[in-house]
């Protein structure tokens, strides 16, 4: 059986086990004469063999017992989020271009919608890049040039956080907004996540010109690098443009498309 650490404290206690102490008169003792226990153990004379041996089988198994509990502690830790097995789930993707509003609508879907949870995939792979990661440089770069990451990191990182929010809240419907934005991360989607069910596809359809003063607007509270460079917003709109519009014909029937030139309410 287990040793805790207050159970052993308790046997000292009792015992007043101490090997660096004279004072072992609780302790049988099979001492020969001459023979001193506690500090003259300490001090290399000779030893009493009972007590002795029985403070290192004590010692012993109260190390087992606290490095056993360190290892749980250590295994639980690493265990990535992931490692939950994930059923299936409800899934809307909300697509449309930088500004278009995509975060804002899903927060307030949420807020009426309360068993939907809401993903952004920008924000899941800026936190993955802000965190150092071996994927954060790569993930990086692409954020800067305006350009799409590698889909398998996209799709892993929103795989990971729906398992963390199963695992957590036992949520089973998710908004995923900026997701999927080309054929690649449909595919890759399709790949890892195809138990899920895409119930629908929201598009949400602005004027450039509109979504270039929301941006620039955003820029000066985001502290985001590609809201503030017009250079990288005009690629932004580009990629997006031949990246993400086929999508819209891949989903067909499932794609509700919605201006959001408007008011948030509306």
């Amino acid at each position: 059986s287990s040793l805790s650490s207050s159970s052993f404290r308790s046997f000292l206690h009792r015992t007043h086990f101490d090997p660096t102490n004279d004072d072992i008169q609780h302790m049988p003792s099979l001492c020969t004469r001459g023979t001193e226990c506690g500090s003259s153990v300490m001090a290399g004379a000779t030893k009493c063999p009972f007590s002795y041996a029985l403070f290192l089988c004590v010692a012993g198994a109260y190390t087992y017992h606290v490095c056993q509990g360190l290892s749980i502690k250590q295994q639980s830790k690493s265990t990535p989020a992931a490692a939950t097995t994930l059923p299936p789930c409800k899934v809307v993707f909300v697509i449309g271009g930088p500004g278009a509003g995509k975060g804002t609508q899903c927060e307030l879907i949420t807020k009426r919608r309360s068993k939907w949870l809401h993903f952004s995939a920008g924000d899941l792979l800026r936190a993955e890049r802000k965190k150092g990661g071996p994927t954060s440089d790569l993930i990086n770069s692409k954020i800067s040039a305006g350009q799409i990451v590698p889909a398998e990191i996209t799709v892993g990182l929103i795989q990971a956080a729906m398992c963390e929010a199963y695992g957590q809240q036992s949520c089973l419907n998710f908004l995923i907004d900026g997701f999927p934005r080309s054929q690649g991360n449909v595919d890759a989607w399709n790949d890892q996540m195809s138990t899920h069910d895409v119930c629908m596809v929201l598009d949400l359809v602005c004027p450039e010109e509109v979504l270039l003063g929301r941006l620039l607007e955003r820029s000066k509270t985001s502290g985001r690098q590609d809201d503030a460079s017009l250079d990288v917003i005009r690629k932004r709109f580009q990629t997006h443009k031949r990246e993400a519009e086929p999508i819209v014909a891949l989903y067909g029937d499932l794609v509700q498309t919605v201006s959001s030139d408007v008011p948030v309410e509306q």
